[in-house]
């Protein structure tokens, strides 16, 4: 039986979600090969919360924790953390450093997939197409015509380095976008702003699945709000429909498109890419390498749909995480 810490919360506004994903995987956890220990990691403290919701200080020295007089260590963890630490590199960074396995991408590839104007900049010389944008960081002066000139009315502010729709602004006004900024500052002090792209939303998991890079059935997303935000994207507000209500050959392009970035940016572990298709072109938005794992969260969704049990998704995670013991018995 290995152990498997499986560490959730985060600093970030997207604390409550990765409690819930963590909590999701705990509870499929295959209990015939695994323990698993559920950590949370917030600012002022990283504990081990066991089953009676009591709290046992986590050692930062080794990751490991004393429970009744007794160490325990872990064989890997199962990263649930949307957002900082979890998601930006710095847990990776941790755990290579500890050599400790994990789920997640590596440290590199999740601090680029973060920051969006980095990920999309990589991206585009491979033929991936994007929106229009325009950056700012914080303090810069902002020139609303120019920015208007630029990239049009509507368009969508954004934090560059934040998940679950947290901070985003539809703009539709001129006078709308230093409120707009001003939002998406409290999030990150970088900030995107991306031209309006009118046409179908949806979303594609892709994930190394038994040793095949394998991508999963595409989600279409029609919000009720007026975009896919934290609302429409956790409370309902959604329509998600799997597979998506595309022609095979838009699949066959989105798939296509999808994998390839996942092989270029050398992924390992989940990742999920939102697009948008606006006349017959994918237009990718971001990528996520720690998507949501709630029982209605769209990665789930989709290995459902792909006939993956949510057990056999999070198995399939930890044992590509877990390398194989080289065999050393001789023959005589």
């Amino acid at each position: 039986m290995k152990n498997i810490a499986i560490i959730m919360g985060g600093y970030s506004s997207e604390y409550k979600i990765s409690l819930i994903s963590g909590n999701v995987v705990y509870q499929f956890l295959d209990k015939k090969k695994y323990n698993g220990f559920r950590i949370h990691i917030f600012k002022e403290k990283w504990v081990y919360v066991d089953a009676n919701d009591a709290e046992f200080p986590i050692d930062k020295n080794d990751f490991s924790v004393q429970v009744d007089g007794k160490k325990i260590s872990f064989d890997c963890v199962f990263n649930a953390i949307h957002g900082t630490p979890g998601e930006d590199g710095l847990m990776q960074a941790y755990f290579e450093l500890l050599n400790i396995p994990q789920t997640a991408c590596d440290y590199y590839q999740a601090a680029l997939t973060f920051n969006k104007r980095d990920l999309l900049s990589v991206l585009k010389p491979y033929g991936i197409k994007t929106a229009t944008s325009y950056y700012l960081n914080k303090g810069d002066v902002i020139n609303t015509d120019e920015i208007v000139k630029k990239l049009g009315l509507p368009c969508f502010v954004k934090p560059n380095k934040a998940g679950s729709s947290f901070g985003i602004s539809k703009v539709k006004t001129a006078a709308e976008l230093p409120i707009a900024i001003e939002v998406a500052y409290q999030e990150d002090n970088e900030i995107i702003i991306e031209s309006f792209l009118d046409g179908t939303e949806v979303s594609v998991g892709v994930i190394n699945y038994k040793g095949t890079i394998t991508v999963l059935p595409i989600t279409e997303i029609v919000s009720e709000n007026d975009f896919f935000d934290y609302e429409a994207k956790y409370q309902g507000k959604s329509q998600e429909i799997t597979p998506a209500r595309i022609s095979d050959e838009m699949t066959q392009k989105i798939a296509e498109i999808a994998k390839r970035a996942y092989e270029v940016l050398k992924m390992k572990g989940f990742s999920r890419s939102e697009f948008i298709i606006v006349d017959g072109e994918p237009h990718m938005l971001e990528m996520n390498t720690i998507p949501g794992l709630t029982t209605e969260s769209l990665i789930p969704q989709q290995a459902k749909a792909a006939g993956i049990s949510l057990e056999d998704l999070f198995t399939n995670a930890i044992e590509l995480a877990i390398p194989e013991k080289p065999n050393y018995s001789l023959t005589v």
